[in-house]
């Protein structure tokens, strides 16, 4: 039972925590209950209606469903659920659409990209393909003009839109006339805003990229999971690139699909489709620019100086103490960030400047504007008072049992 007994201080942990990590949400009973369901027994390696094993009449069924509303909730032609994760989901794109060797063009890792996006040497994506990686000016924003600049010198096959630590709204239509102008793919990774995508606070890829990529989790607040989207741009460029995706899925890289994981995508994206949902989405922006500007107000330089999104990122270049040894002295007071590297970052990866917040799981707890200011005060005090820790934990779990994690919908 030694498995049981960690998973149950593992659920206490989270009830008396505040998780800050943008990545990081809760999901519903129905998710979790088709996350443990008999599925997890069954074995679908194929598609719906084409599998190489019998006994999928109904797990064909469930494939459908999460397809039609995946399809209907982002407004595009084709869709594919099987993907295990992000990660391999944009490895499957990459497959599909180009050749070993052939350049991509996306955000630096410092800047706030992420790994897949190209990142040299370590991953797949920047060790299989020649990576040209675009940056943030000194201000922590992107320069169109100078990504522009680069892909018409570089001429990549395939662009990058996609963040995990940046805090504000891409211009999809200023990459699509960049990928246009030397003729590439444009790859719009939402993972991180897919939510608020859906909810109608951030503007939608769908009618500028050829082709969609997002994770279920995050601000979606589904299983960990990922969805690839053509849109009917994607479509349009090659009449083939559902069937390349799909391909590149199974056999290209995977086996059998996980169908639990399909089933609760399912679910999520029907809570997604709720107006309930459209609502949580605003208080998350709402929520995160509460977070910065109090932040801000107790003297920490917030990159860019505010947010758009989900996400702040706090600089610690002139503190006296960097990202990751202040997120340890944080979880120590119940409060649960990530250290970050911040734009042209000095410091390594491991030990990197800054500290990444959001506020996805604090706003599925009802949590406002109001605690958004209680919770910046607690990081101030965790900062400026060495000794403040344990005072802190003990407010963090008072807060937290007045907000507790709630069975969504």
């Amino acid at each position: 039972m030694r498995i049981f007994d960690l998973i149950k201080k593992e659920e206490k942990r989270q009830a008396e925590t505040l998780m800050l990590i943008p990545s990081e949400n809760y999901t519903s009973k129905d998710i979790r209950e088709a996350l443990g369901s008999c599925l997890t027994h069954k074995y679908s390696e194929g598609y719906p209606g084409r599998r190489y094993y019998q006994g999928n009449k109904f797990v064909d069924k469930i494939e459908e469903i999460a397809i039609e509303r995946a399809k209907k909730l982002f407004s595009v032609p084709h869709a594919n659920v099987q993907a295990y994760s992000g990660s391999s989901a944009n490895a499957a794109i990459l497959f599909a659409l180009l050749n070993p060797g052939d350049k991509i063009m996306g955000m630096s890792l410092s800047s706030g990209g992420h790994l897949t996006h190209g990142h040299p040497k370590i991953t797949f994506s920047g060790k299989f393909f020649k990576s040209v990686q675009y940056e943030v000016n000194e201000n922590g924003f992107i320069d169109y003009d100078k990504v522009y600049k680069l892909a018409k010198g570089e001429k990549p096959k395939l662009i990058i839109a996609g963040i995990t630590a940046y805090s504000r709204v891409l211009d999809f239509k200023k990459f699509e006339e960049i990928a246009d102008s030397v003729g590439a793919y444009l790859l719009a990774d939402i993972s991180h805003i897919a939510g608020l995508i859906v909810a109608g606070v951030h503007s939608s890829p769908t009618d500028y990229a050829h082709i969609v990529m997002t994770t279920t989790h995050k601000t979606l607040r589904g299983p960990r999971g990922a969805i690839i989207m053509v849109t009917s741009k994607g479509l349009k460029k090659d009449s083939e690139m559902g069937k390349k995706i799909d391909r590149a899925i199974f056999p290209g890289l995977q086996g059998g699909p996980h169908d639990n994981q399909i089933a609760a995508i399912a679910i999520a994206l029907e809570e997604a489709g709720k107006k309930k949902f459209q609502t949580y989405g605003k208080r998350i922006v709402e929520n995160a620019k509460a977070l910065a500007d109090s932040l801000s107000d107790k003297g920490f330089k917030v990159v860019t100086g505010g947010t758009e999104n989900h996400m702040v990122l706090l600089d610690l270049s002139g503190e006296k103490i960097l990202g990751k040894l202040f997120a340890v002295k944080l979880e120590k007071a119940g409060i649960i960030v990530n250290a970050n590297a911040i734009p042209h970052d000095p410091y390594p990866p491991f030990s990197p400047s800054g500290v990444r917040l959001g506020t996805p799981a604090v706003t599925s707890r009802k949590m406002g504007p109001a605690e958004m200011k209680k919770i910046a005060e607690f990081i101030y005090q965790v900062s400026s008072d060495p000794g403040s820790v344990s005072k802190v934990k003990k407010e963090v779990q008072q807060l937290t049992k007045k907000f507790p994690i709630p069975d969504i919908f």
